[in-house]
């Protein structure tokens, strides 16, 4: 599903390696044209003629290719925002205010990692499966040196 836009990118990209290959021609020129003149009255002309407008194009490429690839990054972010936004919930039937109200994790064991500033149930995704996780200490609960989840919402068995 490539959009409309991403074609539009890539003229871009196309006139800043245009302008990127031009530019360092006429840099070579200029370049060629002043190594064979000895004095420095013959050798203005060529720097003015070739030298620095191929420095400005050499620029002016290098700017559309950043602008280039800065558009094509963000059309991939809309598109991937899309498919986001259009995916279906998982459960069909349920609303899409159901859907989000489920709590992501439902154990009544709460875990925490050592060092770290929030308690979690058991069967949440930040620590399920992590060897380190170690069951909660109330003290540090009850003193609110620890905050709940905000992914498994753990507050409720605390209160």
């Amino acid at each position: 599903m490539r959009t409309a836009r991403l074609r539009t990118v890539h003229p871009v990209l196309w006139a800043g390696w245009a302008a990127l290959a031009a530019g360092a021609v006429l840099c070579v020129i200029g370049w060629y044209g002043i190594s064979g003149e000895r004095y420095a009255e013959r050798q203005l002309p060529y720097l003015a003629s070739c030298t620095v407008p191929g420095a400005a194009l050499i620029v002016a490429g290098a700017v559309l290719l950043a602008h280039g690839r800065g558009a094509i990054a963000a059309a991939r972010v809309e598109e991937l925002y899309g498919l986001l936004v259009a995916a279906e919930p998982a459960d069909a039937e349920a609303g899409p205010g159901q859907a989000a109200a489920a709590p992501l994790a439902v154990s009544g064991d709460l875990l925490m990692v050592p060092g770290g500033t929030l308690f979690h149930r058991a069967d949440c995704p930040l620590v399920a499966g992590k060897a380190e996780a170690v069951p909660v200490d109330t003290k540090l609960v009850a003193s609110g040196e620890l905050g709940p989840c905000p992914i498994c919402e753990p507050a409720e068995e605390t209160d």
